[in-house]
């Protein structure tokens, strides 16, 4: 292909840490106009290439062409300069900035006089903008430590395009957008390519790859394996290629029979968000709780976790009457959360995986005020060998892991409380598929064990694959609560953006 037809060229890139390749010889040829995916394991180089392409880090050997023209050593600045704009994974999000400040901080202002800032003129075009992606609304003066995880994506997309890059990377842009939202951020992006604009589309969920990507780029060990037509490759084959190997079905087989209630819930409300929820959780059972932003489901787990509390309804925990008041009691009373946000609130990254997976359960190694080190060390090198957490000891710190790593590590803190009930918000977030299937195969374990699991999750496919029984939520009601076996893709999606579905309740569920 003429390298005028390029929007983006990296050649034979390498890179290395000490005695660690992240990169030997990965090549990545972009298109003009094409959204192009950019998939493989954790690892497996993707993050250092695009720390590359955004003047973070320096190749150690390689060639870098933009539109056409070699660049050496770029800086962020030049990135920028060169029409390139990237939407990093892990979010560098100021907290007291409100939503039209983060909006706007990196772009001109819209003034009155040169001097004064027009807020005004900038709240009616946040408004506009994110409608205009979205289809949503946020509240322009909202503080961003105040808004979800997805609400703070969505902002930092919208600000991105707001600078009308030649070349937009988007790096897991849907890990925490539910059905409705990905979709919307399709359009918009179909409508960028449409217009002449590159994109690059990182991601590990692969059937997002294949329905808005035109090609997909595979890398393993810090190589390019394939470039690919995506919708022409099967899920199966661009596993095999991120693996290496067949990881076989993605999903565990469900449990063959679920025990006595756990956890019954009758009336549940919460003064904004939800109203009059009944749900019952069984011993052996994974109960997928599912809704789009702002249909409660956050709010849910934040009320079972004794995070905020509820305004009516009743709730009883392994036959005792329960209304946690803070995560304290809901801890004592035997429920146990693993938060959607591991490297802010699951993980603590400078501590070592000794200290993270003690660390809820402090008073079970401690003896007259001193902790039993050598009690803490077996127990956390116990969890190192059941959950197959890839790190040389217990010793290093949960920061030098890969994410679907310190996702493990994040549910072994939780799980070494040995609960009666396990909420686990988004579990499978930003990891990569390799990861997701070790951590379904956990969940699953844990529920042929007797476990009761609540997975609060926006991935139809994931609730519809792990859970036996799925509840969605709709504007803060149940508007279906079916065992998985008996509802399609379909019907999920149509409780969860319209409200409609068959029969709202399964009695044998109960």
């Amino acid at each position: 292909m003429p390298q005028t037809d390029l929007a983006l060229d990296l050649r034979a890139i390498e890179k290395r840490y000490g005695p660690v390749a992240a990169l030997s010889g990965a090549n990545l040829s972009v298109r003009r106009g094409e959204v192009h995916g950019l998939i493989g394991q954790n690892g497996a180089g993707k993050s250092t290439l695009m720390k590359i392409l955004s003047g973070l880090e320096h190749a150690d050997a390689g060639d870098i062409v933009i539109q056409g023209e070699r660049v050496d050593r770029l800086t962020p600045g030049d990135v920028i300069g060169k029409g390139i704009g990237i939407i990093y994974q892990d979010r560098m999000t100021m907290p007291a900035f409100t939503v039209e400040e983060t909006l706007f901080y990196a772009t001109r202002a819209v003034s009155r006089n040169g001097v004064i800032i027009d807020r005004r003129g900038l709240r009616q075009k946040a408004r506009t903008i994110i409608h205009r992606y979205f289809q949503t609304e946020l509240p322009a003066k909202a503080l961003m430590r105040d808004l979800s995880t997805a609400q703070q994506q969505i902002v930092h997309i919208t600000r991105t395009l707001l600078l009308d890059p030649r070349v937009v990377v988007l790096d897991e842009p849907t890990a925490a957008l539910a059905k409705q939202e990905v979709d919307n951020l399709f359009r918009a992006i179909r409508a960028m390519r449409d217009n002449g604009m590159t994109v690059i589309y990182i991601s590990h969920y692969l059937r997002e790859i294949r329905d808005i990507c035109d090609r997909v780029t595979v890398l393993r060990n810090g190589q390019d394996i394939a470039t690919l037509d995506a919708a022409e490759t099967s899920i199966d084959a661009m596993t095999e290629l991120m693996i290496g190997v067949d990881i076989g079905r993605l999903f565990p087989d469900r449990s063959a029979s679920i025990g006595a209630p756990v956890l019954v819930i009758t009336g549940l409300s919460h003064k904004t968000r939800f109203a009059n929820v009944d749900v019952t959780v069984r011993r052996g059972e994974i109960l997928g709780v599912t809704g789009l932003i702002g249909s409660g489901i956050k709010e849910f787990a934040r009320v079972l976790f004794g995070l905020e509390r509820p305004e009516s309804g009743t709730m009883t925990l392994a036959g005792a009457p329960y209304a946690p008041r803070s995560p304290r009691e809901a801890l004592s009373a035997g429920l146990a959360l693993v938060p959607e946000d591991r490297r802010t609130q699951g993980v603590g990254l400078t501590l070592s995986l000794r200290e993270n997976i003690v660390l809820a359960s402090l008073d079970r190694f401690s003896c007259a005020g001193f902790m039993r080190q050598r009690a803490e060390g077996g127990r956390a090198r116990d969890f190192l060998g059941s959950l197959r957490i890839k790190a040389p000891d217990e010793t290093v710190q949960a920061g030098s892991l890969s994410g679907g790593n310190q996702q493990k590590v994040a549910l072994a803190k939780w799980l070494c409380r040995e609960a009666d009930l396990y909420v686990l918000d988004e579990p499978s977030v930003g990891i990569d598929v390799a990861a997701k299937a070790e951590i379904y195969r956990i969940l699953r374990d844990l529920a042929d064990n007797g476990q009761a699991l609540i997975v609060v999750s926006s991935d139809l496919d994931e609730v519809q694959g792990l859970c036996d029984r799925i509840v969605v939520f709709h504007r803060g009601r149940i508007a279906l609560d079916q065992p998985a076996g008996s509802v399609t893709s379909a019907k999920l999606l149509t409780a969860a953006v319209a409200g409609k579905h068959g029969n709202t309740h399964d009695a044998s569920a109960h």
